[in-house]
């Protein structure tokens, strides 16, 4: 899906990722991880344009794999930020996605008839009328999945989506994530510096220290004790569920 080569991304005049090299396989999850700070989410915010870098990336999208770009690239970030005095429901932030008239005409009709599959796809139909502000870690991220997985992408990035999900709830936000590529093929990037996701869902892993890639390849080929000293900068033991 996603050839990259000699990636390198300035911010302010500071280097953050330094001649990266990595390729992400079609139709697979691929989780990238590493410590808070080593460049995971900028190599996402450069893959959808919003950093400009210097280096290739190269994309093999459509049926036939020849297409340049995908045609929608669904992205969910760390964290939603909105003013709490502001009455935002989640109809209202769909809404605002699907339709093109201003708010205050209201949500239309046909957006509502919408809204709903997307949120019973992702398990949160009933905060339909509820006050984002007042949404949990784990239902906030459900809504953003939502938005991201509409219209149907063919890359869907994922910048630490668990981050504000209580621990109990992470399992079954993970078997989400797994369920949607297993049906939908879509190609899922997943930025954690949580190794127990990889035990959950990822096919594939890039390890990332330093703004560069360290280790790359299938989770038991990739978690041994050199790659996690390269990774974390100490060997760590490996904790990952069994079920």
């Amino acid at each position: 899906m996603v050839s990259i080569r000699n990636l390198r991304v300035e911010r302010g005049g500071r280097p953050i990722l330094f001649d990266l090299n990595c390729d992400i396989p079609n139709g697979l999850i691929t989780a990238v991880v590493g410590l808070n700070g080593c460049g995971k989410s900028t190599l996402l915010r450069a893959l959808v344009g919003e950093f400009p870098y210097r280096g290739e990336v190269k994309f093999a999208c459509g049926q036939n794999h020849t297409h340049p770009r995908p045609d929608h690239v669904g992205y969910v970030p760390q964290r939603l930020t909105i003013e709490a005095a502001l009455p935002v429901t989640v109809r209202d932030l769909i809404g605002l996605m699907l339709q093109t008239k201003p708010l205050f005409f209201g949500v239309s009709k046909w957006a509502v008839r919408r809204i709903l599959p997307m949120l019973q796809r992702v398990g949160v139909a009933h905060t339909l009328d509820r006050p984002i502000e007042g949404l949990s870690g784990g239902q906030l991220q459900r809504v953003m999945l939502a938005l991201a997985l509409e219209p149907k992408p063919e890359l869907l990035l994922l910048d630490e989506p668990a981050s504000g999900i209580d621990f109990k709830d992470q399992r079954g936000f993970y078997d989400l994530i797994e369920e949607i590529n297993r049906e939908s093929g879509v190609t899922v990037v997943l930025v954690s510096h949580d190794l127990t996701v990889l035990g959950r869902c990822a096919h594939n892993v890039l390890c990332m220290s330093g703004g560069k890639i360290v280790a790359s390849g299938p989770p038991a080929e990739v978690l041994n004790p050199q790659s996690l000293a390269n990774t974390f900068g100490t060997e760590r033991p490996l904790m990952l569920p069994t079920g």
